[in-house]
Protein backbone atom coordinates (compact mmCIF):
# COMPACT_ATOMS: atom_id res chain seq x y z
CA UNK A 1 0.00 0.00 0.00
CA UNK A 2 1.17 3.69 -0.69
CA UNK A 3 1.90 6.03 1.34
CA UNK A 4 -1.17 7.94 0.32
CA UNK A 5 -3.15 4.73 0.32
CA UNK A 6 -1.94 4.44 4.09
CA UNK A 7 -2.57 7.80 5.37
CA UNK A 8 -6.27 7.85 3.47
CA UNK A 9 -7.05 4.96 5.30
CA UNK A 10 -6.42 5.68 8.21
CA UNK A 11 -7.84 9.22 8.49
CA UNK A 12 -11.41 7.59 7.86
CA UNK A 13 -14.26 7.94 10.15
CA UNK A 14 -15.01 4.13 10.59
CA UNK A 15 -17.34 3.18 8.21
CA UNK A 16 -17.45 -0.55 8.08
CA UNK A 17 -20.15 -2.82 7.17
CA UNK A 18 -21.72 -6.17 8.91
CA UNK A 19 -19.93 -8.63 6.14
CA UNK A 20 -16.64 -6.97 6.96
CA UNK A 21 -17.66 -7.73 10.42
CA UNK A 22 -18.67 -11.61 9.58
CA UNK A 23 -15.23 -13.18 9.96
CA UNK A 24 -15.32 -11.53 13.61
CA UNK A 25 -18.86 -12.88 14.70
CA UNK A 26 -19.67 -15.48 12.25
CA UNK A 27 -22.26 -15.67 9.08
CA UNK A 28 -25.20 -16.27 11.76
CA UNK A 29 -24.93 -13.48 13.73
CA UNK A 30 -24.13 -11.21 10.48
CA UNK A 31 -27.13 -12.64 8.60
CA UNK A 32 -29.26 -11.85 11.97
CA UNK A 33 -28.15 -8.41 11.75
CA UNK A 34 -28.99 -7.60 8.37
CA UNK A 35 -32.60 -9.18 9.02
CA UNK A 36 -33.57 -7.09 11.59
CA UNK A 37 -32.21 -3.74 9.94
CA UNK A 38 -34.42 -5.00 7.06
CA UNK A 39 -37.13 -4.02 9.80
CA UNK A 40 -36.24 -0.89 10.55
CA UNK A 41 -35.21 0.09 7.41
CA UNK A 42 -37.84 2.50 6.20
CA UNK A 43 -36.92 4.58 9.78
CA UNK A 44 -35.18 7.99 9.93
CA UNK A 45 -33.34 8.11 13.57
CA UNK A 46 -31.41 11.23 14.63
CA UNK A 47 -29.11 11.18 18.06
CA UNK A 48 -28.10 14.45 19.90
CA UNK A 49 -24.67 14.74 21.83
CA UNK A 50 -23.31 17.70 22.88
CA UNK A 51 -19.31 16.93 21.23
CA UNK A 52 -17.77 15.62 18.12
CA UNK A 53 -14.75 15.12 19.76
CA UNK A 54 -13.02 13.91 22.28
CA UNK A 55 -14.78 11.12 25.06
CA UNK A 56 -16.34 7.98 24.68
CA UNK A 57 -19.78 9.27 23.28
CA UNK A 58 -17.95 10.49 20.10
CA UNK A 59 -15.78 7.31 20.12
CA UNK A 60 -19.47 5.46 19.77
CA UNK A 61 -21.55 7.48 17.41
CA UNK A 62 -18.85 8.32 14.86
CA UNK A 63 -18.93 4.30 13.90
CA UNK A 64 -22.60 3.30 14.97
CA UNK A 65 -24.53 6.38 12.73
CA UNK A 66 -22.19 5.27 9.42
CA UNK A 67 -22.96 1.49 9.93
CA UNK A 68 -27.01 2.60 10.15
CA UNK A 69 -26.72 4.75 7.29
CA UNK A 70 -24.39 1.95 5.63
CA UNK A 71 -27.59 -0.44 6.27
CA UNK A 72 -30.30 1.82 4.67
CA UNK A 73 -31.37 3.27 7.72
CA UNK A 74 -31.32 6.93 7.81
CA UNK A 75 -29.61 8.03 10.60
CA UNK A 76 -28.70 11.88 11.59
CA UNK A 77 -26.06 13.51 14.55
CA UNK A 78 -26.97 16.18 16.01
CA UNK A 79 -24.70 18.40 18.28
CA UNK A 80 -25.79 20.85 20.41
CA UNK A 81 -23.73 24.44 20.96
CA UNK A 82 -23.19 25.87 24.91
CA UNK A 83 -21.20 29.12 26.36
CA UNK A 84 -18.76 27.94 28.38
CA UNK A 85 -21.13 28.67 31.25
CA UNK A 86 -23.24 25.95 30.26
CA UNK A 87 -20.67 23.33 29.69
CA UNK A 88 -19.44 24.31 33.29
CA UNK A 89 -22.91 23.89 34.69
CA UNK A 90 -22.94 20.23 32.61
CA UNK A 91 -19.89 19.10 33.84
CA UNK A 92 -21.30 19.65 37.38
CA UNK A 93 -24.13 17.49 36.35
CA UNK A 94 -21.31 15.17 35.16
CA UNK A 95 -19.70 14.92 38.28
CA UNK A 96 -22.60 14.98 40.77
CA UNK A 97 -24.34 11.53 38.61
CA UNK A 98 -21.30 9.86 39.56
CA UNK A 99 -21.64 11.12 42.94
CA UNK A 100 -19.84 14.07 43.82
CA UNK A 101 -22.15 16.26 46.57
CA UNK A 102 -22.77 19.60 44.58
CA UNK A 103 -26.22 20.91 44.32
CA UNK A 104 -27.43 23.50 40.98
CA UNK A 105 -28.02 26.90 41.50
CA UNK A 106 -30.80 28.38 40.38
CA UNK A 107 -28.86 30.71 37.74
CA UNK A 108 -26.99 27.54 37.09
CA UNK A 109 -30.22 25.37 36.14
CA UNK A 110 -31.77 28.43 34.70
CA UNK A 111 -28.72 28.90 32.13
CA UNK A 112 -28.74 24.79 31.77
CA UNK A 113 -32.09 25.13 30.40
CA UNK A 114 -31.93 28.22 28.66
CA UNK A 115 -29.08 27.07 26.19
CA UNK A 116 -30.51 24.04 25.81
CA UNK A 117 -34.07 25.95 24.45
CA UNK A 118 -32.32 27.80 22.26
CA UNK A 119 -30.97 24.81 20.70
CA UNK A 120 -34.23 23.22 20.35
CA UNK A 121 -35.32 26.16 18.38
CA UNK A 122 -33.17 24.82 15.30
CA UNK A 123 -33.50 21.28 15.80
CA UNK A 124 -35.90 20.39 13.42
CA UNK A 125 -36.85 16.83 13.90
CA UNK A 126 -40.68 16.38 13.43
CA UNK A 127 -39.98 14.02 10.04
CA UNK A 128 -38.04 11.66 12.65
CA UNK A 129 -38.92 8.33 13.45
CA UNK A 130 -36.72 7.60 16.69
CA UNK A 131 -34.89 10.69 18.81
CA UNK A 132 -31.88 9.10 20.89
CA UNK A 133 -30.37 12.03 23.47
CA UNK A 134 -26.93 11.45 24.68
CA UNK A 135 -26.29 12.41 28.43
CA UNK A 136 -27.20 14.87 30.49
CA UNK A 137 -25.68 17.92 28.51
CA UNK A 138 -29.41 17.51 25.76
CA UNK A 139 -31.28 16.10 28.07
CA UNK A 140 -33.74 18.79 28.61
CA UNK A 141 -34.64 19.04 24.24
CA UNK A 142 -37.32 16.33 24.99
CA UNK A 143 -39.22 19.48 26.96
CA UNK A 144 -39.61 21.47 24.03
CA UNK A 145 -40.99 19.24 21.91
CA UNK A 146 -44.68 18.76 23.51
CA UNK A 147 -46.40 17.52 20.57
CA UNK A 148 -44.19 14.61 19.43
CA UNK A 149 -45.91 11.39 18.08
CA UNK A 150 -42.04 9.43 17.56
CA UNK A 151 -40.59 7.90 20.39
CA UNK A 152 -37.28 9.77 22.43
CA UNK A 153 -35.18 7.79 24.42
CA UNK A 154 -32.68 8.51 26.81
CA UNK A 155 -28.76 7.15 27.04
CA UNK A 156 -26.54 7.56 29.82
CA UNK A 157 -23.30 6.93 29.66
CA UNK A 158 -21.54 8.01 33.11
CA UNK A 159 -21.56 5.75 36.14
CA UNK A 160 -24.72 6.43 38.06
CA UNK A 161 -24.22 3.69 41.05
CA UNK A 162 -25.02 6.58 43.56
CA UNK A 163 -25.61 9.69 42.04
CA UNK A 164 -26.21 13.19 43.87
CA UNK A 165 -29.98 13.08 45.29
CA UNK A 166 -31.00 16.82 44.79
CA UNK A 167 -29.66 16.71 41.29
CA UNK A 168 -31.13 13.23 40.06
CA UNK A 169 -34.32 14.65 41.64
CA UNK A 170 -33.98 17.37 39.26
CA UNK A 171 -32.78 15.97 36.15
CA UNK A 172 -35.48 12.92 36.63
CA UNK A 173 -37.82 15.59 35.76
CA UNK A 174 -36.54 15.48 32.28
CA UNK A 175 -36.35 11.95 31.81
CA UNK A 176 -39.36 11.06 32.60
CA UNK A 177 -40.92 12.50 29.21
CA UNK A 178 -38.92 9.99 27.48
CA UNK A 179 -40.14 7.04 26.01
CA UNK A 180 -37.36 4.71 27.53
CA UNK A 181 -34.08 5.49 29.35
CA UNK A 182 -30.88 3.36 28.34
CA UNK A 183 -28.03 2.88 30.86
CA UNK A 184 -24.75 0.85 30.36
CA UNK A 185 -25.06 -1.89 33.50
CA UNK A 186 -28.15 -3.24 35.11
CA UNK A 187 -26.57 -1.67 38.60
CA UNK A 188 -27.28 1.73 36.86
CA UNK A 189 -31.22 1.19 37.40
CA UNK A 190 -33.45 3.90 39.08
CA UNK A 191 -36.40 4.40 40.77
CA UNK A 192 -38.05 5.97 37.26
CA UNK A 193 -41.86 5.69 35.81
CA UNK A 194 -40.42 4.31 32.24
CA UNK A 195 -38.88 1.96 30.73
CA UNK A 196 -35.20 0.99 31.41
CA UNK A 197 -32.89 -0.72 29.11
CA UNK A 198 -28.95 -1.68 29.73
CA UNK A 199 -26.49 -1.22 26.58
CA UNK A 200 -22.77 -1.92 26.67
CA UNK A 201 -21.10 0.07 24.43
CA UNK A 202 -18.36 -1.47 22.10
CA UNK A 203 -15.49 -0.96 20.05
CA UNK A 204 -14.60 -0.36 15.81
CA UNK A 205 -12.09 -3.20 15.67
CA UNK A 206 -11.29 -1.55 12.29
CA UNK A 207 -10.62 2.03 13.30
CA UNK A 208 -7.18 3.71 13.43
CA UNK A 209 -7.27 3.43 17.13
CA UNK A 210 -8.00 -0.52 17.22
CA UNK A 211 -6.86 -1.61 14.05
CA UNK A 212 -3.48 -4.01 13.70
CA UNK A 213 0.01 -2.45 13.12
CA UNK A 214 2.96 -3.75 12.21
CA UNK A 215 6.40 -3.44 14.26
CA UNK A 216 7.53 -1.02 12.12
CA UNK A 217 4.90 1.32 12.77
CA UNK A 218 4.88 0.72 16.09
CA UNK A 219 8.57 1.64 16.47
CA UNK A 220 7.84 4.73 14.51
CA UNK A 221 5.17 6.23 15.80
CA UNK A 222 6.58 5.81 19.28
CA UNK A 223 9.63 7.14 17.98
CA UNK A 224 7.44 10.57 16.47
CA UNK A 225 6.42 10.97 19.96
CA UNK A 226 10.04 10.99 21.58
CA UNK A 227 8.56 7.93 23.75
CA UNK A 228 11.34 5.36 25.36
CA UNK A 229 10.86 1.97 24.22
CA UNK A 230 14.46 0.60 26.14
CA UNK A 231 12.06 -0.05 29.00
CA UNK A 232 8.50 -1.56 29.52
CA UNK A 233 6.27 0.52 29.22
CA UNK A 234 3.23 1.63 31.80
CA UNK A 235 0.21 3.83 29.95
CA UNK A 236 -3.10 5.00 30.70
CA UNK A 237 -5.11 6.41 27.83
CA UNK A 238 -8.12 8.60 29.14
CA UNK A 239 -9.39 12.42 29.43
CA UNK A 240 -7.55 14.29 31.97
CA UNK A 241 -9.98 14.26 35.03
CA UNK A 242 -10.38 13.29 38.48
CA UNK A 243 -12.61 10.29 38.00
CA UNK A 244 -9.19 8.55 35.93
CA UNK A 245 -7.49 9.05 38.80
CA UNK A 246 -3.90 10.44 37.31
CA UNK A 247 -2.50 11.09 40.37
CA UNK A 248 -3.20 7.54 41.56
CA UNK A 249 -1.81 6.13 38.52
CA UNK A 250 1.82 7.99 38.99
CA UNK A 251 1.44 7.32 42.54
CA UNK A 252 1.16 2.82 42.06
CA UNK A 253 3.98 3.81 39.00
CA UNK A 254 6.30 5.56 41.38
CA UNK A 255 5.81 2.28 43.96
CA UNK A 256 6.39 -0.22 41.28
CA UNK A 257 9.38 1.29 40.18
CA UNK A 258 11.05 0.52 43.33
CA UNK A 259 10.84 -3.57 42.41
CA UNK A 260 11.01 -2.93 38.26
CA UNK A 261 12.21 -0.66 35.98
CA UNK A 262 9.64 0.70 33.72
CA UNK A 263 8.32 3.66 31.73
CA UNK A 264 4.95 5.50 32.73
CA UNK A 265 3.03 7.29 29.77
CA UNK A 266 -0.23 9.24 30.70
CA UNK A 267 -1.73 9.90 27.16
CA UNK A 268 -5.14 12.06 26.47
CA UNK A 269 -7.58 14.82 25.19
CA UNK A 270 -9.72 17.08 26.54
CA UNK A 271 -13.39 16.79 25.09
CA UNK A 272 -14.81 19.93 24.23
CA UNK A 273 -17.31 19.90 26.58
CA UNK A 274 -14.98 19.09 29.48
CA UNK A 275 -14.07 22.69 30.99
CA UNK A 276 -11.98 20.89 33.97
CA UNK A 277 -9.87 18.79 31.70
CA UNK A 278 -6.91 21.07 30.68
CA UNK A 279 -7.02 21.80 35.18
CA UNK A 280 -6.50 18.06 35.67
CA UNK A 281 -3.48 18.19 32.95
CA UNK A 282 -1.71 21.30 34.49
CA UNK A 283 -1.72 19.55 37.82
CA UNK A 284 0.03 16.80 36.98
CA UNK A 285 2.76 18.80 35.71
CA UNK A 286 4.55 18.88 38.96
CA UNK A 287 4.93 14.66 38.38
CA UNK A 288 6.87 14.89 35.77
CA UNK A 289 10.31 13.31 36.04
CA UNK A 290 12.30 11.66 33.67
CA UNK A 291 10.56 8.28 33.85
CA UNK A 292 6.91 9.87 33.70
CA UNK A 293 5.82 11.15 30.19
CA UNK A 294 2.50 12.80 29.67
CA UNK A 295 0.72 13.31 26.37
CA UNK A 296 -2.15 15.65 26.00
CA UNK A 297 -2.36 14.72 22.09
CA UNK A 298 -5.50 13.69 19.58
CA UNK A 299 -3.92 11.30 17.85
CA UNK A 300 -5.57 7.50 17.95
CA UNK A 301 -2.49 5.80 15.92
CA UNK A 302 -0.42 6.42 18.71
CA UNK A 303 -3.15 4.92 21.12
CA UNK A 304 -2.61 1.69 19.03
CA UNK A 305 0.77 1.65 19.49
CA UNK A 306 1.20 1.97 22.88
CA UNK A 307 -1.66 -0.12 24.06
CA UNK A 308 -0.02 -2.83 21.64
CA UNK A 309 3.78 -2.21 23.35
CA UNK A 310 2.76 -1.85 26.78
CA UNK A 311 3.81 -4.47 28.72
CA UNK A 312 0.82 -3.35 31.42
CA UNK A 313 -2.08 -0.64 30.39
CA UNK A 314 -3.82 0.76 33.45
CA UNK A 315 -6.89 2.10 34.04
CA UNK A 316 -7.33 3.11 37.47
CA UNK A 317 -10.74 4.99 37.44
CA UNK A 318 -12.03 5.90 40.82
CA UNK A 319 -15.80 6.35 38.88
CA UNK A 320 -16.56 4.98 35.12
CA UNK A 321 -19.79 4.30 33.16
CA UNK A 322 -18.02 1.57 31.04
CA UNK A 323 -14.22 2.26 30.26
CA UNK A 324 -13.62 1.39 26.47
CA UNK A 325 -10.08 2.17 26.98
CA UNK A 326 -10.13 -0.90 28.73
CA UNK A 327 -11.76 -2.57 26.32
CA UNK A 328 -9.87 -1.02 23.16
CA UNK A 329 -6.67 -2.28 24.94
CA UNK A 330 -7.86 -6.26 25.75
CA UNK A 331 -9.18 -6.19 21.72
CA UNK A 332 -4.91 -5.47 21.28
CA UNK A 333 -3.96 -8.52 23.61
CA UNK A 334 -2.56 -6.34 26.41
CA UNK A 335 -2.87 -6.59 29.93
CA UNK A 336 -5.23 -4.59 31.62
CA UNK A 337 -4.95 -3.70 35.21
CA UNK A 338 -8.36 -1.62 35.45
CA UNK A 339 -10.01 0.18 38.31
CA UNK A 340 -12.59 -2.16 40.63
CA UNK A 341 -15.52 0.11 39.37
CA UNK A 342 -18.40 0.61 37.23
CA UNK A 343 -18.01 -1.30 33.56
CA UNK A 344 -14.08 -2.27 34.27
CA UNK A 345 -15.32 -5.18 35.90
CA UNK A 346 -17.43 -6.39 33.80
CA UNK A 347 -14.65 -6.81 31.13
CA UNK A 348 -12.38 -7.79 33.20
CA UNK A 349 -12.80 -11.11 35.06
CA UNK A 350 -10.10 -10.92 37.99
CA UNK A 351 -6.94 -13.03 37.73
CA UNK A 352 -8.17 -14.59 34.68
CA UNK A 353 -8.25 -11.99 31.81
CA UNK A 354 -6.59 -8.86 33.77
CA UNK A 355 -6.58 -8.08 37.51
CA UNK A 356 -8.98 -5.76 39.45
CA UNK A 357 -7.51 -3.32 42.18
CA UNK A 358 -9.06 -0.45 44.40
CA UNK A 359 -5.88 1.00 45.95
CA UNK A 360 -2.35 2.54 44.66
CA UNK A 361 -0.19 -0.28 46.51
CA UNK A 362 -3.18 -2.79 45.01
CA UNK A 363 -1.96 -1.58 41.39
CA UNK A 364 1.79 -1.25 41.84
CA UNK A 365 1.90 -4.59 43.23
CA UNK A 366 0.02 -6.11 39.76
CA UNK A 367 2.44 -4.26 38.02
CA UNK A 368 5.17 -5.52 39.58
CA UNK A 369 3.79 -8.94 38.96
CA UNK A 370 3.00 -8.73 34.95
CA UNK A 371 6.37 -7.41 34.50
CA UNK A 372 7.97 -9.70 36.03
CA UNK A 373 6.11 -12.89 34.23
CA UNK A 374 6.02 -12.14 30.47
CA UNK A 375 3.90 -15.90 30.28
CA UNK A 376 1.48 -14.46 32.36
CA UNK A 377 1.18 -11.41 30.55
CA UNK A 378 0.64 -13.60 27.13
CA UNK A 379 -2.03 -15.43 28.63
CA UNK A 380 -3.87 -12.11 30.34
CA UNK A 381 -3.69 -10.43 27.05
CA UNK A 382 -4.92 -14.12 24.71
CA UNK A 383 -7.95 -14.49 26.70
CA UNK A 384 -8.65 -10.15 26.87
CA UNK A 385 -8.98 -10.46 23.41
CA UNK A 386 -10.84 -12.61 22.87
CA UNK A 387 -13.46 -11.51 25.40
CA UNK A 388 -13.79 -8.33 23.63
CA UNK A 389 -14.90 -10.32 20.36
CA UNK A 390 -17.23 -11.95 21.86
CA UNK A 391 -19.24 -9.57 23.66
CA UNK A 392 -18.18 -5.85 22.73
CA UNK A 393 -17.63 -4.81 18.99
CA UNK A 394 -19.88 -2.66 17.38
CA UNK A 395 -21.96 -4.97 15.24
CA UNK A 396 -23.08 -6.17 18.95
CA UNK A 397 -23.82 -2.38 19.81
CA UNK A 398 -25.67 -2.07 16.13
CA UNK A 399 -27.67 -4.96 16.70
CA UNK A 400 -28.60 -3.90 20.24
CA UNK A 401 -29.97 -0.85 18.94
CA UNK A 402 -31.49 -2.54 16.13
CA UNK A 403 -33.69 -3.91 19.07
CA UNK A 404 -34.28 -1.19 21.03
CA UNK A 405 -35.63 0.31 17.07
CA UNK A 406 -37.68 -2.44 16.38
CA UNK A 407 -39.35 -2.00 20.14
CA UNK A 408 -39.97 1.93 19.92
CA UNK A 409 -40.12 2.94 16.75
CA UNK A 410 -42.36 2.66 13.67
CA UNK A 411 -40.74 -0.27 11.95
CA UNK A 412 -41.69 -2.07 8.70
CA UNK A 413 -42.65 -5.27 9.73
Amino acid sequence: MSLLNSAVERSKLGLHTIEQYEPLIGSAAAERIAMKADRVRAMRVAHVSSTFYGGGVTELLTPLTLMMNAMGIETDWHLIQGTPGFFGCTKKLHNTLQGENLDLSEAERAIYEEVVFENATRLHLEECDAIIVHDPQPLPLVSQFPDREMPWLWQCHVDLSSPFAPVWSYLSGFIEKYNAAIFSLPEYAQHLGIDQHFVPPAIDPFSPKNGELSEKEIRQFLANYKIPTDRPLVVQVSRFDRWKDPLGVIDAFRRAREQVDSTLVLVGNNASDDPEGHVILESLEDSIDGDIVILAVDDPILVNALQRQAAVVLQKSIREGFGLTVTEAMWKGAAVVGGNVGGIRHQIKDGWNGFLVKTPDEAAARIVQVLKDPQLREQLGSRAKESVREKFLMSRLLEDWLDLLIQYGRPEI
